[in-house]
């Protein structure tokens, strides 16, 4: 894809974010777009960098660390993708948020990386709300508990909740997932921990990103439709 065609995307999605924020009375600026890049090349970065988009999701370890050192250009990066707790140290200092946490026992090894370098990491609570065997999170049933564990970590900032619900052809079909975790982020906030706000909800992809933001959503991952399919 070329780089017109990448900055005309970007351009495309920003205006329908901002569509999706009328119909909600929502300001468009409260809500982050971020450019799913795995599985294209850097210089597919420059190109989305150059049309003003700057915060980057990828989703496996490896990759993700290889661009952030090809890219030369500033940006901001985010690892959204399932995480091993063994390939933590390659991420230590060169991401700024974690979006996918989603057991005690990953985030005490976020803990301890970030900890060697006496340095802490935003972090979201990674959600299967369709209890798919298929896909990573905890449950809402256990959501509380593990919020509460993963507050004592030092070097963590629990920003918020993700969510990647079940896949339906018709993007309506999502909104009553989007609207659950909505709900959960505010029992969330209720407990009142130390380290914890519900500042963030990163939900929504290329094809239902705009019920997502009607619903409440701060980030959306959006990558197909930036830079092409796969």
């Amino acid at each position: 894809m070329s780089a017109m065609d990448i900055a005309d995307n970007i351009s495309q999605i920003r205006q329908q974010i901002a569509a999706a924020c009328v119909k909600c009375d929502r300001n468009p600026g409260n809500i982050r777009l971020v450019a799913v890049s795995k599985k294209k090349p850097a210089t597919d970065i420059e190109a989305a960098i150059a049309a003003g988009q700057t915060l980057f999701g990828e989703s496996y370890v490896q990759e993700c660390v290889a661009k952030i050192d090809e890219v030369e250009s500033a940006a901001e990066w985010h690892f959204i993708g399932g995480l091993q707790s063994n390939k933590v140290k390659y991420l230590a200092g060169k991401v700024t948020m974690i979006h996918s946490v989603d057991r005690l026992s990953l985030a005490e090894e976020i803990n301890r990386q970030w900890g060697k370098l006496d340095s802490s990491v935003d972090i979201l609570i990674q959600v299967n709300l369709g209890e798919e065997q298929t896909k990573s999170g905890t449950t809402a049933d256990e959501l509380l508990k593990l919020v509460s564990q993963v507050a004592r970590l030092q070097h963590l900032r629990i920003k918020g909740l993700m969510a990647l619900p079940p896949w339906e052809e018709d993007p309506e079909a999502a909104r009553p997932y989007f609207r659950q975790l909505r709900v959960l982020a505010a029992q969330v906030e209720a407990l009142g921990l130390p380290n914890v706000e519900m500042e963030e909800l990163s939900m929504g992809m290329s094809h239902d990103f705009e019920a997502a933001v009607e619903e409440g959503a701060t980030m959306v991952r959006i990558g197909t439709a930036i830079f092409g399919a796969r």
